[in-house]
């Protein structure tokens, strides 16, 4: 390993992680009603002023993990606690037994309510890491409620918001299992009172992953599988392979495995990034590719062949986390090779990163810096974890 092309690479990450906090704090912060703006343009300006809820959990959370981290700021605290107030104030249906509303007025007022429960696993982690930093009980029962109601609602819990299922054709969903992980990990660290709860827990997250949607068969993993597991391959749903959700998913499942220190599932975890990144890399103009069809099929979603920021982010992530992990150099050069791609064509002068590129690598016009489902968080927190995890390297 080249130490001081790591370290230069390293220097460059940090230099991004400034910029990109400071340019939400600059651009997104809402000084009147509070939370976060975070459909901005290239260059930082609002173009709606309507607010994401799954936003302002985000932020929320990458704000306190910014403090955990680096050490309390004030602006990065206050930051955190806009929005968590934000979601407190206006984005709870009380009328629906406290799930969250999907999208609101910039003011607060509901616009949208989706089946799906993200929103309050979003909610959950910012009021545990906020917990985290400043040992407010409060924050701490809010985020105990909040993720029992997640894990129930998705564990046969009959939904308060009236809402039946958008199909009549039942499934399992790899989001539901994955996410919940990863919420149960933050949920670990700061609540370790409740330990037991959240090791079963995220066993029990870990084997749905592997009984239901891992399919080395197929050589991937699949988005939308039956009840019972069985691949849909006669419906393009059933077909569909999100390589930046299984790259995701994949270190999630590599931060669990070093966490119990389960090294054979560590490797299960390895061989689902090998699968993703083999077949989503765009082998014509690099970066990874946002859907295909596990069969070579025409993929059902117009924009399957864009490149997303965050799927490149999951896959830095990963990359880098495998290399520190077995030392295995083929990761480092999967590492620098996606850094190569970001570098050129996500990172813009204006500061962040650009949300949507076409399959040649050039930006959606006009440019874009967040929308509804981008804003301060798939960014950040790659560039805090990687800046973590080559300083780790490095120090060996």
């Amino acid at each position: 390993m080249d130490y001081r092309k790591l370290d230069l690479e390293r220097q460059w990450i940090r230099d991004q992680l400034e910029n990109v906090a400071n340019f939400w704090l600059k651009n997104g912060m809402d000084p009147i009603h509070g939370g976060v703006y975070t459909c901005l343009d290239r260059t930082g300006k609002i173009f709606s002023t309507d607010k994401s809820v799954w936003m302002q959990g985000r932020c929320g959370w990458t704000y306190a993990y910014l403090c955990r981290v680096y050490g309390l700021k004030e602006e990065w605290l206050a930051a955190s606690k806009s929005c968590i107030d934000f979601l407190e104030k206006y984005c709870i249906n009380h009328d629906a037994g406290g799930r969250l509303y999907f999208t609101v007025k910039e003011d607060g007022q509901p616009l949208r309510q989706r089946r799906y429960c993200y929103s309050e696993a979003f909610y959950c982690m910012a009021n545990a890491e906020y917990y985290g930093i400043t040992g407010e009980q409060e924050h701490l029962e809010r985020a105990r409620r909040a993720y029992d109601m997640y894990w129930n609602l998705n564990h046969g819990m009959p939904d308060p918001t009236g809402m039946g299922p958008k199909s009549t054709r039942s499934g399992r969903s790899l989001g539901i299992p994955m996410i919940l992980l990863n919420v149960t990990g933050v949920l670990k660290r700061v609540d370790p009172e409740r330990k037991h709860i959240y090791d079963e827990r995220a066993a029990a997250c870990v084997a749905d992953i592997f009984r239901y949607h891992v399919k080395p068969e197929l050589g991937c993993t699949l988005e939308s599988v039956a009840l019972d597991g069985t691949a849909r391959l006669d419906i393009t749903e059933g077909r569909m392979v999100n390589p930046g959700h299984d790259i995701e998913c994949a270190w999630f499942l590599m931060d669990y495995a070093n966490d119990i220190g389960n090294q054979e599932l560590h490797a299960k975890a390895v061989s689902i990034f090998n699968m993703a990144f083999h077949a989503g890399w765009d082998k014509e103009y690099g970066g990874i590719l946002y859907f295909l069809d596990c069969l070579g099929n025409p993929p059902e979603a117009y924009e399957h062949d864009m490149k997303l920021w965050w799927p490149h982010n999951e896959a830095l992530i990963a990359s880098m986390m495998i290399y520190r992990d077995t030392k295995n150099e083929k990761y480092l050069d999967i590492f620098y090779q996606i850094l190569d791609y970001c570098k050129t064509y996500f990172a813009d002068e204006y500061g962040e990163w650009y949300g949507y590129l076409r399959r040649d690598g050039k930006p959606t016009e006009p440019a874009c810096k967040g929308s509804t489902f981008k804003g301060p968080f798939h960014v950040p927190r790659c560039l805090i974890l990687l800046d973590q995890m080559m300083g780790q390297v490095l120090d060996r």
